[in-house]
């Protein structure tokens, strides 16, 4: 997780994110950095392994409270880097992040995607992709930020499949970010199917979604619009399974979706209010989880 130096609306995702609006406050920052202290203090008292690195005030990047774009992290000990649609997110791409994470995890090679910046043609990360890391399968709704020739790129280096499809939202405009509009667990799936208008593609991330041995739960439009989409399920140290999420998120859903949930994880959930409308980002837009080997 990074900590922010310089939170604030990025005008430069902006026309391609409709989940983020600018807020009229004046001391966005600080309300971000209480919301991200007082969800790392949630994972912590979770017996969630939480690394926490610091930004810096140069160069600019007000959008690197989202790191899961630039990196992912993986249980052969590779490290994937991605080519990003805004400059400005560009720069968060920190190789001495990397250099760090090696004294406490192993790696055994970086591959570099960021080339295809050049291209114009973009892959960001786990949030332009949701895998499914035990079976690899790679789900992504396609857009001006998730390129199929790059995930395609990827799956070929990596082994997974791909099972790509158009998303939309209630006004039909192209979801940004595969992870708002589902989320992959060990045993489950939460997804807004009302999403994926073409029948086709729909049914095809359904047969992918069973027969891969996951329990469909679908949320609406309405409950992706406040982030219901957007969770992560991760394993404390204990091995224990939670599946982590905004208070938004939360009070947006059922009780019986809740229930649903709660069979497969232990829910916790952080008010990231102020993150979630500057940023249209939310809880598992936060989380590069690791999955390398530790020394």
């Amino acid at each position: 997780m990074i900590r922010p130096v310089d939170f604030k609306f990025n005008e430069q995702t902006a026309a391609n994110n409709k989940f983020q609006v600018a807020s009229l406050e004046s001391d966005v920052q600080n309300q971000a950095l209480k919301e991200f202290d007082g969800f790392v203090e949630l994972l912590r008292k979770n017996d969630v392994d939480v690394t926490v690195i610091d930004d810096t005030l140069q160069p600019e990047t007000p959008d690197s409270i989202f790191p899961n774009n630039w990196v992912s992290f993986h249980d052969d000990g590779s490290i994937y880097l991605y080519p990003m649609f805004s400059e400005n997110r560009r720069l968060e791409r920190r190789k001495d992040i990397l250099e760090g994470l090696k004294e406490k995890f192993e790696v055994n090679h970086v591959s570099d995607l960021s080339f295809y910046e050049m291209q114009y043609a973009f892959l960001e990360g786990t949030g332009s992709m949701v895998l499914d890391r035990v079976n690899k399968i790679a789900y992504a709704c396609l857009s001006v930020r998730t390129d199929q020739v790059v995930l395609d790129n990827f799956c070929m280096l990596t082994g997974y499949e791909s099972v790509s499809f158009q998303a939309v939202d209630n006004t039909n405009f192209p979801i940004y970010h595969t992870n708002v509009m589902m989320c992959i667990g060990d045993r489950f799936a939460v997804i807004c199917l009302d999403s994926i208008r073409n029948d086709k593609e729909k049914l095809a991330v359904m047969l992918k979604l069973t027969n891969s041995g996951k329990t469909i739960i679908e949320i609406t439009l309405d409950q992706m619009n406040h982030f219901a989409g957007n969770m992560l399920q991760v394993a404390d140290q204990n091995g224990e399974s939670l599946l982590v999420m905004s208070e938004q998120a939360y009070l947006s859903l059922s009780k019986e979706q809740v229930a649903s949930l709660e069979h497969f994880s232990r829910i916790i959930y952080a008010p990231i209010y102020t993150i979630e409308k500057n940023g249209g980002g939310s809880a598992r837009c936060m989380l590069a989880e690791i999955h390398l080997p530790k020394k």
